[in-house]
């Protein structure tokens, strides 16, 4: 395919994603199943699209446009951590069953340890793990080398955030007995395939902060096209349109950094420096947006029936997951740091 015809491409998915978007802002898992987006990265052979993360990309994005709640983030990286892992039955069953929407799976990313047999570990807000039924689990084994645990019978505390689109949960485990066949190994370097799924994440939710900041530019601009003060359009005060003008240039910014990262991501190479400015920059801008959006709406932006609390409470955890924008920025210091040396 040439590049005009994978825009073609994401041009109809994310016609589509917002066809099925709109009809409900709670799509349910089977309706994620039924639209293939389950298993929109499963390969061919175990029942999936056999599409690419530029593809689940543009679903992110338009989620976040959408302020939608889904269980969709929760799939992606268990998608992508599966991909990850060296081939066995167990792997493979679970692709299937993620392709199908019969398996619901969700990643704990970090703070889990395995030793003689014995998980134990704790980790925060994790999405999608309350009700998922496959918890796959990143844990660090006597040697430090990262493994994918699946594991079963892990306790899940519900944690309600402000952001009432998003599923977070506290998963906890105190020596809990793990069979052999349930810990799988990854295909290769384990420590670079486990900073790939992070970046993953990190990248995933930069595309859903700039779906919201994109809904958030366009709901304001048509607002003050039609508001009106002293017979005039409020779009008309130079003020109005500074404004406008600095969401519109945050918004041209973080859709150049996040096609990056994307970019990167999707083909496979070191995503680290344009994922961690991409989640940097995107989920700060989101917020501000998403900010001024409610100002320029005046009083009636303030209320509950204008829906823009919702973008902006949505934004302010983007900013916070998978690293916050100061973590982020630490993060390229030390590595251009360490490059100079």
């Amino acid at each position: 395919m040439t590049t005009n015809e994978f825009a073609e491409f994401h041009d109809e998915l994310r016609s589509v994603a917002g066809d099925v978007l709109a009809k409900d802002g709670d799509v349910s898992w089977q309706a994620l199943a039924d639209a293939g987006w389950t298993g929109l990265e499963v390969p061919e052979e175990f029942g999936g699209a056999g599409a690419g993360f530029a593809e689940s990309a543009v679903i992110c994005e338009e989620i976040g446009r959408a302020a939608a709640a889904t269980g969709y983030f929760g799939a992606l990286l268990a998608c992508g951590a599966l991909k990850a892992l060296a081939p066995s039955d167990i792997r493979d069953r679970l692709l299937c069953g993620t392709a199908t929407g019969e398996v619901r799976a969700a990643v704990v990313p970090e703070g889990f340890r395995l030793e003689n047999g014995l998980l134990s570990g704790t980790c925060d807000f994790v999405p999608d793990a309350d009700g998922a039924d496959r918890l796959l689990v990143v844990a660090t084994v006597e040697s430090d080398v990262p493994v994918l645990v699946d594991a079963t019978g892990l306790t899940v505390t519900a944690q309600p955030v402000l952001d009432e689109t998003r599923k977070l949960a506290r998963i906890s485990a105190d020596g809990m007995d793990v069979a052999d066949s349930a810990v799988l190994l990854f295909d290769g370097n384990a420590h670079a395939a486990v900073r790939a799924l992070l970046d993953r994440a990190a990248v995933a939710v930069a595309c859903d902060s700039l779906g919201l900041a994109q809904a958030m530019l366009d709901a304001t601009v048509a607002y003050v096209k039609v508001r009106s003060q002293f017979d005039r359009p409020i779009g008309s005060f130079q003020a109005v349109k500074h404004a406008c003008a600095d969401m519109s240039v945050a918004l041209a910014v973080s859709r150049q950094l996040v096609g990056s990262a994307v970019d990167a991501v999707a083909g496979g190479h070191d995503a680290g420096p344009a994922a961690s400015m991409a989640k940097a920059y995107t989920t700060a801008a989101a917020v501000e947006i998403a900010g001024k959006a409610m100002q320029l709406h005046g009083g009636i932006g303030y209320t509950w029936e204008s829906g823009i609390h919702v973008y902006l409470k949505r934004a302010a955890l983007n900013r916070s997951l998978f690293g916050s924008p100061a973590a982020h920025r630490q993060r390229l210091v030390q590595r251009y740091r360490a490059r100079s040396y």
